[in-house]
């Protein structure tokens, strides 16, 4: 049997196993298109991506698990409750900007694009605005369909 699992780059003072499954070139390549990781994004663009995904699919959970899924309501409170949990993400991505990046980057040649005040702001207010938007474009989406089927 061969020996699959070997320490990263062959060392083993790293902290990360080297699996199949870890150093494919499919999961490398699938990560690499993640937008926080993808070349040529500003971070305003970064974070408009990451909010659409998430205020469009925290709709559903919201709709199909909420105290009112059985009621008239259940796509407007999930709507409200999508916008709620965006505006808590929000706030936890602004107290993270303030506590990170309050002092000045003493490395600022080596800082990626998002390690910066300015950046972390531009970065929350797209995830908000991404969030929010597409929240409402799955809740005018669901509301053209009728509440039989959504129940």
């Amino acid at each position: 049997m061969a020996n699959f699992i070997k320490p990263y780059n062959d060392d083993p003072s790293v902290g990360h196993l080297a699996t199949p499954i870890t150093s494919s070139a499919v999961t490398r390549a699938l990560l690499k298109n993640l937008p926080a990781y993808r070349f040529g994004l500003t971070p305003l663009l970064r974070g408009l991506e990451i909010g659409l995904a998430h205020g469009y699919f925290l709709i559903g959970p919201f709709i199909k698990l909420g105290p009112l899924r059985n009621s008239d309501m259940a796509l407007f409170a999930g709507f409200l409750s999508t916008i709620g949990l965006i505006l808590i993400l929000t706030l936890g991505l602004t107290i993270y900007g303030a506590a990170s990046f309050s002092q000045p980057n003493l490395l600022a040649e080596t800082t990626t694009q998002l390690q910066t005040k300015k950046a972390w702001d531009q970065f929350k207010g797209g995830f908000f605005v991404g969030g929010c938007g597409s929240a409402g474009f799955a809740f005018i989406c669901l509301s053209s369909i009728p509440t039989s089927i959504l129940s």
